[in-house]
């Protein structure tokens, strides 16, 4: 199993990531983090480990995680 998904209880943003987020999807939730867990946890969600990144991509948007479980952004996928 991915690390990443061992520790997902551990995931967490700043303000300022959540801000990206909710931006860059144009959410209008205020709390990202459930609704990252579960494109995390989807079946469809590839996850990759590049450096001190973890890289989530779903059919609909990338997200990108630090080693640390903090969600620093995401964007759309065009597809």
């Amino acid at each position: 199993m991915c690390v990443l998904i061992k520790n997902i209880d551990k995931l967490h943003a700043t303000e300022t990531g959540a801000g990206r987020v909710r931006k860059n999807l144009q959410l209008e939730i205020k709390d990202v983090i459930p609704w990252c867990k579960e494109q995390i946890l989807s079946s469809g969600a590839k996850i990759e480990r590049f450096g001190q990144n973890w890289y989530v991509t779903t059919d609909t948007c990338k997200i990108t995680v630090s080693v640390r479980y903090t969600v620093l952004t995401a964007h759309r996928v065009e597809g």
